[in-house]
């Protein structure tokens, strides 16, 4: 892997992660005590982060700092926004489901201590 490969990888994961966390670059900037220029130039590659940046963006976003540099994972990016986007349907459905399997449960039970 080639250096502007990391730089890619790093990049992109820090958009995203942000993304995911809802923070504007000043927002996340402020938050990490950095300037937006200098984040700006990490989030496109043109400058590195030292260490402790590093673990300052990591703590932020609520990840390990070694996931800041990992190539992207087969979820896609936008899995968080389904997610979301369904969250609703999603509790319904599983309500249900584990709904019906607490009755199937009970009558199992009833059904067996009535021998």
């Amino acid at each position: 892997m080639t250096e502007f490969e990391l730089r890619a990888i790093l990049s992109k994961n820090i958009r995203r992660f942000r993304g995911y966390c809802k923070l504007s670059q000043a927002d996340f900037a402020e938050k990490i005590n950095i300037s937006i220029p200098f984040l700006s130039d990490i989030e496109n590659g043109k400058k590195w982060a030292s260490p402790v940046t590093l673990v300052k963006i990591a703590d932020a976003l609520g990840i390990e700092v070694y996931e800041l540099l990992k190539p992207e994972s087969i979820i896609p990016d936008n899995a968080v926004n389904i997610l979301e986007k369904y969250t609703a349907d999603i509790h319904q459905i599983f309500g249900e489901t584990l709904h019906n399997l607490q009755n199937n449960y009970i009558q199992q039970i009833n059904k067996n201590t009535k021998l």
